[in-house]
């Protein structure tokens, strides 16, 4: 049996995979699942796509990422420090200066979901228009 901790809202969460293999992401107890589901999030897809040239502050990241409000933009940030998929470096200077940039782990993370979204937006023209 394999245990995941992390923290997600805050808050220490465990998990178990319940199956004998290393890990089988379609087993409701693995602890993949919890990274799939924070990595196929849009939002964290587009996170870690805009932080790919480097670090980025919170104001460039809400440009960048247009639709996206504050509130959704910190809890998706947060999800993915607590994840190591980011870091948050806070610089010494007034007013304070924050910048996010992608841990060697985030950078992993970032080459399939760069795919991804090249692939649709070479094939959005295939999909029918949303009813």
């Amino acid at each position: 049996m394999l245990v995941s901790v992390g923290y997600h809202d805050g808050m220490l969460h465990t998990s178990m995979c319940s199956s004998d293999a290393p890990y089988d992401v379609y087993d409701a107890q693995c602890p993949c699942r919890g990274v799939l589901d924070l990595l196929a999030d849009k939002w964290s897809a587009l996170v870690i796509g805009a932080l790919e040239n480097g670090p980025l502050r919170f104001g460039e990241l809400k440009k960048k990422l247009t639709g996206v409000s504050p509130k959704v933009l910190t809890a998706t940030l947060r999800r993915l420090e607590d994840r190591g998929l980011l870091d948050r470096e806070v610089f010494a200077e007034v007013p304070a200066r924050v910048e996010y940039s992608l841990t060697a782990l985030g950078v992993d993370a970032g080459r399939p979901l760069r795919e991804l979204r090249d692939w649709v937006e070479s094939n959005i023209e295939r999909f029918p228009a949303p009813a």
